[in-house]
């Protein structure tokens, strides 16, 4: 009987005292409301001190009873919450990013020449061609009128000289008229050479293998190397694709060749992994970015100019301890995480103050303040305090 007094009295005396306190506290805010700013920050510490000493007597009272009646113990109420025990493994950031793919090799096809009147296209849109197949022919009539005659002239020319020749064989004449007679025939010869290399140019070649995916070349229009790559002729080498993409400057020291990419082109829902193989030595000044290259097998599913969306790896950690970015919370000395621990056989929350680094997705790293074994409150961990029990049973 005397027993049950002591708690009934422990009981009204630990009520009353926070009564108490309470009352103090706010006939204290209320006689202080027109106190300065300044002032209204000291009494805001000061009450924060006191609910912590006020939270420390409140659990060790709650011990002191526990100790003494199993019956006070079960009747402390332990808030329920979900537990996971922390494990290190694999973390990766990634940067996200919109790309596109685009050829390695695109040629414009123009005219070696001036150019010329267009007199058969040989190509059409989406025709397979190899390198130095004929694709234009230009009007020539004037190359072709031009060789006809210098191929008479040297038709006499070399008459001449053979002549020329047999006479001088038999001692007939001077060396002067062979010399003369010979150097005719060379000179000519080369102006013939020279018209071919021209006629030549009436012929326009495929300078790559590829598909011709424009062709905007009439018959009877002219086609000059000035409008070949506003509407001309243009050949994609689809056998060797690339990716794209601006990197923002800041991530100048993060992104190098070498680094992985993970490349998703949405309209087939195809997800790739490549490599960074060229990375740009100069920063746009207008986008303050830097461009970057990934090259990409080659299949039917990719074609130049299709949207890509890109995450860059800058950041991985073989052993990384990771939390749910939600149980992260804060207040006036930092970031904490809520842990479960087992103390005299009861299990209790503690306040775990941690550094964190990189967020991937709903993962955060973890720096320091956690290691592999520790158990991290993962639901229920709002409004905990630090020695507060809690259970994981209903």
């Amino acid at each position: 009987m005397i027993f049950k007094l002591f708690k009934m009295n422990t009981s009204i005396k630990l009520t009353a005292y926070l009564l108490m306190v309470i009352f103090v506290a706010a006939c204290g805010s209320a006689s202080n409301d027109s106190a300065r700013p300044g002032d209204k920050k000291a009494q805001l510490e000061q009450l924060k001190k006191q609910q912590e000493q006020i939270n420390t007597k409140v659990r060790d009272l709650e011990d002191e009873l526990a100790k003494t009646d199993t019956s006070v113990a079960s009747a402390v109420n332990a808030k329920l919450v979900t537990l996971a025990q922390v494990k290190a493994g694999h973390f990766a950031h990634f940067i996200d990013l919109q790309g596109k793919v685009d050829a390695q090799n695109i040629a414009y096809v123009t005219p070696r020449g001036a150019g010329g009147q267009v007199r058969a296209v040989y190509v059409k849109q989406g025709d397979h061609v190899k390198q130095g197949q004929l694709l234009v022919k230009l009007d020539d009539i004037v190359n072709r009128q031009q060789i006809e005659q210098l191929n008479v002239q040297l038709g006499l020319a070399q008459t001449l000289y053979d002549r020329r020749k047999n006479l001088w064989d038999k001692q007939i004449g001077t060396e002067v008229e062979l010399l003369q007679a010979k150097n005719n025939v060379d000179n000519l010869k080369k102006q013939l050479s020279l018209l071919n290399e021209q006629l030549d140019m009436t012929n326009v070649y495929a300078e790559m293998s590829g598909v011709v995916d424009i062709v905007n070349v009439r018959v009877g229009e002219y086609f000059t190397p000035a409008s070949a790559v506003a509407a001309g002729i243009r050949i994609v080498n689809t056998s060797n694709l690339k990716v794209t993409t601006q990197v923002p400057e800041n991530y100048l020291h993060k992104v190098d060749v070498g680094a992985t990419v993970q490349i998703t082109l949405p309209d087939i829902n195809k997800t790739i992994t490549s490599k960074v193989s060229v990375k740009g030595a100069t920063i746009d000044p207008s986008s303050r970015s830097f461009y970057i290259e990934a090259k990409v097998p080659n299949t039917p599913d990719f074609r130049p100019n299709q949207i890509a969306m890109v995450r860059i790896q800058d950041y991985s950690s073989a052993n990384a301890i990771t939390i749910p970015m939600n149980t992260l919370q804060n207040d006036e000395k930092g970031k904490y995480v809520m842990v479960a621990s087992t103390e005299n056989g009861r299990m209790i929350a503690r306040k775990r103050t941690i550094e964190v680094g990189e967020l991937n997705g709903n993962d955060l790293e973890v720096t320091s303040g956690l290691k592999p074994g520790d158990t991290l409150i993962t639901e229920g961990f709002q409004g905990l305090y630090d020695g507060q029990p809690i259970t994981t049973k209903i």
